[in-house]
């Protein structure tokens, strides 16, 4: 944490501020200092990624004044502001403008620790949500999201573009953990009404008087998703949980607007698989099932999805590692085959998971794709993943994966790769071709 926020120090005094800085930076955190209110404003906007120290007396724009202009800035920036004992009533006030805490000269080493510690927690968190949102207001960020370069990927982002521009109501069905919820947030942010309201609503998470609140209202606080989504686009989550009753409410409101000049209602349904032998319109009325299901998308299972199991792989063992500060483990072409070869009945979320798991087995000094894919792995037996694809397919998938990974590590040396492959220039040519890699990828 220390090393991904910035803590800025504003003091008049060079002692203090120094004093301050040097014990942070020797804790491990990325400290700026300045001497006075007016020279950090030139510096902190309301992205700013850290937290603030202020002192409340300073010559010029005080600690108040200064706590005040940042609010106007950003009210979620975190700012603990430094008082002497006979300025308590000051800090209080600055309490009730909106600082953070404050700190009581002389401080506390443990107590300004703590404090800092929960401060800057708090400030990711809000940076957190707030790429968070961005990103899933953006359609380009979400379909790079939708990673892997399979055939049958580049078709669902040719099909989320073509009906995220069609504005009328879509189902996306599938099997769990495919990124249904990832497709219809790109279904909106893609389409006309990308920047207005996205409501989402899970049938499978309230009891039916609640859900009938939320739905439909009337609301002790705020407005129902239907009003709220009115413009933007209501996401209904687990659509074969809607109880009749709110079903026949249901197609009464799409009746009414469907048949206006206008809609400015649009509903993103999403659906699991129905119990074996079950169809979605049997669970859920037909007049429904076809209002909404007039245009559909299916994410595939990751199964069906060739090489991107190794790309998505190797992404997650990237950021994981990162997160959690340690190399990650190489994939051998042992393991290649087994991840290819595994059935995948979680999807994209049982690969996120064993990708983390792997992480964490790789830093305690004991690593086995074998293990993860059937010691807990998600209903993965040996034979389960002895069984599987085409040689041609596990080989081709490896050989892309290879060359990638000999790439990224001679930072788009041509030379060193062929040298360390074993492969004639042309030939490395043909197969980088063949499998969409491009040199210049892998420079910097």
């Amino acid at each position: 944490m220390a090393e991904q926020i910035q803590i800025a120090i504003v003091d008049d005094e060079k002692d203090t501020r120094e004093s301050i800085s040097q014990w942070l930076t020797l804790s491990g955190y990325q400290t700026k200092t300045f001497s006075s209110a007016e020279s950090a404003l030139k510096e902190i906007d309301s992205d700013f990624p850290g937290i603030i120290i202020s002192d409340i007396k300073m010559p010029g724009m005080d600690g108040i004044t200064f706590l005040q202009r940042l609010q106007s800035m950003d009210s979620q920036l975190p700012v603990i502001m430094i008082t002497g004992h006979g300025n308590i009533s000051m800090a209080v006030d600055a309490m009730r403008i909106g600082a953070y805490d404050f700190l009581e000269k002389p401080f506390n080493p443990d107590g300004m620790a703590d404090l800092i510690k929960c401060a800057m927690r708090t400030r990711l968190l809000t940076l957190d949500n707030r790429t968070l949102r961005r990103e899933l207001s953006d359609g380009k960020v979400l379909l790079r999201k939708l990673m892997g370069s399979s055939p049958v990927m580049a078709q669902l982002r040719e099909n989320i573009l073509d009906l995220a521009q069609a504005d009328g109501h879509i189902l996306v069905s599938g099997e769990t953990g495919t990124g249904k919820s990832l497709v219809a947030h790109a279904l909106h942010a893609c389409g006309s009404r990308a920047g207005k309201n996205f409501v989402v609503v899970n049938a499978a998470a309230f009891s039916e008087p609640e859900l009938a609140r939320r739905i439909f209202g009337p609301m002790d606080d705020g407005q129902p998703a239907l009003e709220t989504s009115l413009g933007g686009t209501l996401c209904l989550e687990d659509i074969e949980s809607l109880p009749a009753s709110i079903q026949a409410r249901l197609i009464g409101v799409l009746d009414e607007h469907d048949n206006a000049a206008t809609s400015l209602l649009r509903v993103i349904a999403i659906s699991n698989e129905p119990e074996p032998n079950r169809l979605l319109e049997d669970v859920v009325r037909r007049d429904l099932f076809y209002r909404l299901a007039a245009m559909q998308i299916t994410p595939p299972p990751l199964r069906t999805r060739g090489e991107d199991i190794l790309q998505i792989f190797n992404h997650f063992i990237k950021t994981f590692a990162g997160e959690y500060g340690c190399e990650g483990p190489e994939v051998t072409a042992k393991d290649a085959a087994q991840l290819l070869q595994a059935p995948w009945p979680g999807n994209i979320r049982q690969l996120i998971n064993l990708a983390e798991r792997a992480v964490l087995q790789y830093r305690q000094g004991s690593y086995s794709v074998t293990s993860l894919l059937t010691d807990g792995g998600g209903d993965l037996t040996p034979e389960m993943v002895a069984t599987g694809r085409p040689l041609k397919e596990h080989l081709e998938a490896f050989e892309r994966m290879l060359i990638d990974t000999t790439m990224r590590r001679h930072k788009g040396s041509i030379r060193s790769v062929m040298k360390e492959l074993s492969l004639p220039r042309r030939t490395l040519n043909d197969k980088m071709a063949k499998y969409g890699l491009s040199r210049c990828d892998y420079i910097g």
